[in-house]
């Protein structure tokens, strides 16, 4: 077990904010075709729960005048790069952060164009939800179908579809049913189930924050009671322990002479004083002597808090490792097989050279094959032509040079994902998730439902 070490803590290590733990957060994304609102609708979830400061109201009224609105145009409140004013669309991914007295949000506004997918994939990524849009007046297209695919592929847990500009259909129930019945077979085939359809107008303001009198048929909760009311996971404790080592601390001070401590973020599961843990990949096992925080000493910790833990024994650990539970099975490897939205200019192609990113752990690789290619519109995969384009999803497998652990992101959402990284420049190839793909599943789905 190796050489017995004397706890020392250490007066001042980083804890996340007081009270985070607690708090009710939920995380969200929004997406779909270009024109569709989704700037508009974020800025009007912003604007009517007076989430919007005054300068920025200001700086936005003037931009909208600027351009020779009368009106307060309130996707500029989202759309904040220059070139994203000047031509009208969302380029990258915007980040707003807002509260009510039920929750508070993260949000990400993703953009509609195609060649922008792989911003959807980074902006949905760690969400707990996903709001799809669609006009009413031309219903459910491909990069709708997409992003619904996307969200499937990320295991999203709640899917909301917005049916946007109803104003424009003269708020007719029909034009909403068609589209909402279109939209949720869909999502059934990519084994999606209980997307909560809202008809809303988000240039007018109907049923995003007040409920609209010009809608009665709709009965169901406007966007923000639903946002207010879905369940969030908090099952992130309940998990198996993940603690990547973010940074090895020794201070080799007068007062602490012998403190090693290994500092990160908790992924997933919960640590207490006396757990036995394992490292992964290299597979030592010890004890938790100790947990420090920016506060204090603690005695148990959980996901998400910043903490340093201090082990019994010296054990070869290094930013990288990651410290698991040693009652849970891991896997750990250097065969590593997922499916990645591809995310660069250049086409992924076998043997190419790369460098693989899971958790804080960075180690070279090769991509030995890339699979077939999930096509979003006909639910097949694709044979495969022996390269992924720019915003293509397939499957691909990577030999490792080293061994990582390698968790399926079935099971372990936080942990199982991993970035394909060009050694020269250091670009992002592919963003990808470890194992089965649920799109595969998708596949076999609607085989099914052709044969019946």
């Amino acid at each position: 077990m190796g050489t017995q070490t004397t706890t020392q803590h250490a007066p001042s290590l980083p804890a996340p904010p007081g009270g985070h733990r607690e708090r009710d957060l939920l995380r969200l994304a929004t997406a779909g075709s270009v024109d569709d609102g989704k700037s508009t609708l974020i800025g009007r979830l912003l604007y009517d729960t007076k989430s919007v400061l005054a300068d920025q109201l200001a700086a936005v009224e003037r931009a909208s005048h600027a351009r020779g609105g009368e009106a307060v145009d309130l996707a500029l409140l989202t759309d904040g790069l220059r070139a994203e004013r000047e031509q009208g669309i969302t380029i990258d991914v915007a980040y707003r952060y807002f509260s009510t007295a039920t929750r508070a949000f993260v949000l990400a506004d993703t953009p509609g164009h195609v060649q922008y997918t792989r911003n959807m994939v980074t902006g949905a990524s760690t969400a707990e939800l996903a709001v799809v849009l669609v006009d009413a007046r031309r219903g459910v297209l491909e990069q709708t179908r997409r992003h619904a695919a996307i969200a499937a592929l990320l295991r999203v847990p709640h899917l909301v579809l917005a049916v946007n500009k109803m104003d424009l259909v003269d708020y007719a129930e029909d034009a909403f049913t068609a589209i909402a019945d279109e939209f949720a077979a869909y999502a059934a085939r990519l084994g999606v189930t209980g997307v909560r359809a809202i008809p809303v107008s988000a240039l007018a303001g109907d049923n995003v924050v007040e409920r609209s009198a010009r809608m009665p048929w709709h009965t169901g909760p406007t966007l923000l009671e639903h946002l207010e009311q879905v369940p969030v996971l908090r099952d992130a404790a309940a998990e198996p322990l993940r603690f990547p080592v973010q940074y090895v601390i020794r201070p080799r001070t007068p007062e602490h002479p012998d403190y090693r401590g290994y500092a990160g973020r908790i992924s997933a599961g919960a640590v207490a004083v006396g757990d036995e843990v394992v490292t992964a990949p290299g597979g030592g096992r010890s004890r938790v002597a100790g947990i420090d925080t920016f506060d204090g000493p603690l005695d148990v910790a959980h996901a998400p808090q910043s903490v340093t833990l201090l082990l019994e024994d010296d054990l070869d650990v290094a930013r990288g490792d990651v410290l698991v539970a040693a009652d849970a099975p891991t896997t750990v490897g250097t065969d590593l097989r997922g499916t990645v939205c591809w995310l660069a200019q250049q086409p992924g192609v076998a043997g190419t050279r790369v460098l693989v990113r899971t958790g804080t752990r960075t180690v070279r690789g090769v991509l030995q094959e890339v699979g077939a290619r999930f096509d979003v519109d006909t639910l097949e995969l694709e044979p495969s032509s022996g390269s992924l384009t720019l915003n293509a999803i397939g499957t691909v497998r990577v030999l490792l040079a080293e061994p990582v652990l390698l968790d399926d992101f079935a099971e372990h959402r936080r942990t199982g994902t991993f970035l394909l990284v060009d050694p020269l420049d250091g670009a992002t190839l592919a963003a990808g998730m470890v194992g089965r793909s649920p799109l595969a599943d998708a596949v076999e789905l609607s085989g099914r439902c052709r044969e019946q």
